[in-house]
């Protein structure tokens, strides 16, 4: 009778490891393919953003309207991930969106700015203001304090077909497509709508 009761007991607790497996690779299933194709919150990691978004903040980011997912495992090295097979869905990226990009040679390492150039523009700096196509933008979400320094001079650049000029809102203290060059459409991994966290910060992002 003992022997019955070890023996069931046994079976038991097996059975409820079993279950709890199944149940962490079905959760498993089920986020992957929302993280990938639907949306994903990320944390901004510094202050190229300022002020639109502040460093530590959450933010939800969509991949309904448009994304590309990179097909990687995170302990492979940054060339493996950036030659891996990557599926870009949705439609057009809108200037001035604010969204989550890459960059060559960075591997899968996120980046958070601006989209200010779409294919064929030309974009220049000068004094710390945008000109795309000629065309001055007074751009309300940049502190006339970011205008200054080095960084604020730049062009006339033309981006290339297929490609997109990005900058952070803290133009004096950005890595961006100013240094980097513009960025190919499936570099750009998700289009940054809301902070969720801290509540007290909860707004929607313009």
């Amino acid at each position: 009778m003992k022997k019955q009761k070890e023996e069931k007991k046994k079976k038991s607790l097996t059975r409820e490891i079993l279950e709890w497996i199944l149940t962490i690779v079905v959760a498993i299933a089920i986020a992957l393919p929302i993280r990938a194709f639907g949306f994903e919150l990320v944390r901004v990691d510094g202050e190229s953003m300022d002020n639109t978004l502040a460093n530590g903040e959450i933010m939800f980011v969509t991949k309904y309207d448009y994304a590309s997912t990179w097909l990687s495992f995170p302990w492979q090295d940054d060339e493996s991930k950036e030659k891996a097979t990557r599926i870009t869905t949705g439609g057009n990226r809108q200037r001035f969106d604010v969204v989550i990009c890459r960059y060559p040679g960075r591997g899968d390492t996120n980046f958070v700015k601006r989209v200010v150039g779409l294919p064929g523009d030309t974009i220049e700096i000068r004094d710390g203001y945008l000109y795309i196509n000629g065309d001055r933008y007074e751009e309300p979400y940049i502190s006339d304090e970011y205008r200054s320094g080095r960084l604020n001079t730049f062009g006339p650049y033309t981006v290339p077909a297929g490609e997109y000029f990005v900058m952070g809102d803290h133009r004096n203290n950005s890595n961006d497509s100013r240094s980097q060059g513009a960025i190919s459409r499936d570099m750009i991994i998700g289009h940054v709508r809301t902070v969720l966290y801290p509540f007290s910060g909860v707004r929607g992002i313009e």
